[in-house]
């Protein structure tokens, strides 16, 4: 039997998950023997950030390499590095860099500064590596599990909490049933094909005929349980609790982070396992994603907390993203990639703001605690109306692009009903992120209670204003981005 080595080549494709992990653990010797004053525990921050850096490294060296030499694999094939894994590797890049500014200061004001909750960002950040990388269903699904844990945990981090810890429960138990039927989907796939590799699985379903039923229950399966990660519906339902429930900055990095993970996850199983099967689920995410946006934007106008709200927005957008794979072309793919990373600066943006907003010591989250801010912090509610209008797709902002980019796509395949309905539906968001915008400039703080207050540090501040830039240069300076986005996404199909 031949040894199985660890070769260099191996290395390098893993060198952004090894970086993360050795980060992570380091953090947790760090903070269990060095750092013993509880004041201090926000430099577990400092370490963390440095893993982005490193990571970042790494990653120039896998765009030089793709650049210079193509794709290239590791681990028997079961990774590959590409244009699409180097994109999706600097979303999360990002994602992770600015949940670990904003809760430098949230979690120290929430009294729950330990240095387990930096390792576990990292933790989730290597699991979505694997799975942005990944060519085989083993490796996915190890990836997709390393996330979804350290999730779990990073949402019922606020112990004393009651609510934190009920969304921890309900996110665990549901994301169990989700990971359940995927890996019962994935099953499927090996028996049909033999193999785990996702080349290997592709030649297998092409080979099958369209009535198949094997075929049909591995595609039932696997949609069922890529569905919940994204918070489709009607697989939404654990996301609201989740979002309001979580620390803020994991409910950011949760929207962000972790369903721009699940979705490179999607676009490689049906773009490449169930390619030939386009025939098939195209209609089926059709439904999902007009479904998705109905519940999302009608649920949103009815909330009173901002993280409800968001979180039913979220759940919205993510039905918008579906339209961009449900059209199958390039231009759809470009804006799946588009308004992913227009959205890490957006909505980071708005949670930064929600976690920052305190009224004596506790956590203002309801739209009236925004009431008269602009009276307050003028500047910072600027940003906030930027974020807003850029989630509703206004132009001329970051989030216009993705819209644009995926209503050009579906009518360039002759859905105009499905564009009419979005349209339609773009027009409802407006009604409730101007209703927060209203909140702010025009309506008045009750006098029964204290104005709450923008708590912030440097890092929040600098966070903020990083991602208000940037969703403008995107903007108005769109096309490198544009390209950039694009051609890694468009990776996947070659």
């Amino acid at each position: 039997m031949d040894a199985i080595l660890f070769s260099a080549a191996d290395f390098h494709v893993l060198k952004p998950v090894i970086l993360l992990c050795l980060f992570g653990c380091g953090i947790l010797i760090t903070d269990a023997f060095l750092i013993r004053n509880r004041a201090d525990r926000w430099k577990n921050a400092i370490p963390a950030l440095a893993a982005q850096v490193a990571v970042a490294a790494s990653l120039v060296q896998h765009l030089g390499d793709v650049r210079s030499g193509g794709a290239f694999s590791g681990l028997n094939g079961s990774m590959q590095v590409d244009g699409f894994a180097v994109f999706f590797n600097w979303l999360f890049v990002l994602a992770a860099s600015l949940a670990i500014v904003i809760s430098a200061r949230y979690m120290g004001a929430e009294g729950e500064h330990r240095g387990e909750f930096y390792a576990l960002l990292l933790f989730a950040q290597a699991g979505m590596s694997v799975m942005a990388a990944g060519y085989d269903l083993v490796v996915l699904f190890i990836g997709l599990e390393t996330m979804a844990l350290s999730f779990y945990v990073l949402v019922g981090f606020l112990r004393d909490t009651r609510r934190s810890n009920e969304a921890a429960l309900k996110y665990l138990i549901l994301g169990a049933f989700s990971s359940g039927l995927l890996a019962y989907g994935f099953s499927i796939l090996y028996g049909i094909s033999g193999s785990t590799n996702l080349g290997e699985i592709a030649k297998a379903v092409a080979a099958r005929s369209e009535g198949d039923l094997a075929l049909f229950l591995a595609l039932i399966t696997c949609s069922v349980g890529l569905l919940f990660k994204i918070a489709a519906a009607p697989f939404h339902m654990w996301a609201p609790d989740v979002y309001e429930g979580a620390p803020t900055p994991v409910t950011a990095y949760v929207s962000v982070a972790s369903k721009a993970a699940s979705f490179a996850l999607m676009l490689r199983i049906f773009l490449t396992a169930f390619e030939s099967a386009a025939e098939a689920w195209m209609p089926l995410l059709g439904a999902i994603a007009l479904v998705t946006m109905t519940i999302g934007n009608f649920a949103a106008v009815t909330q009173t907390n901002v993280k409800r709200m968001l979180a039913y927005s979220s759940i919205a957008h993510a039905g918008y993203i579906l339209l961009g794979l449900v059209a199958g072309n390039e231009t759809g793919l470009r804006g799946v990639a588009v308004y992913l990373l227009a959205y890490v600066f957006m909505n980071y943006g708005a949670f930064a703001l929600v976690a920052a907003l305190r009224r004596e010591g506790e956590a203002a989250e309801d739209i009236d605690d925004f009431n008269g801010l602009y009276h307050r912090a003028p500047g910072y509610t600027i940003l906030l109306a930027i974020f807003m209008l850029s989630l509703t797709g206004i132009p001329p902002l970051a989030g216009f692009y993705g819209k644009y980019f995926i209503f050009l796509a579906i009518l360039r395949e002759g859905y105009y009903l499905v564009a009419v309905f979005a349209a339609i539906y773009v027009a409802v968001s407006a009604f409730y992120y101007f209703r927060l915008i209203r909140a702010c400039w025009l309506l008045e703080e009750g006098e029964q209670q204290k104005p709450a207050q923008l708590d912030m540090n440097f890092g929040t501040r600098a966070a903020l204003v990083a991602c208000a830039l940037l969703t403008l240069l995107i903007g108005i300076y769109p096309q490198p981005f544009i390209d950039l986005a694009g051609e890694s996404v468009l990776a996947a199909l070659r």
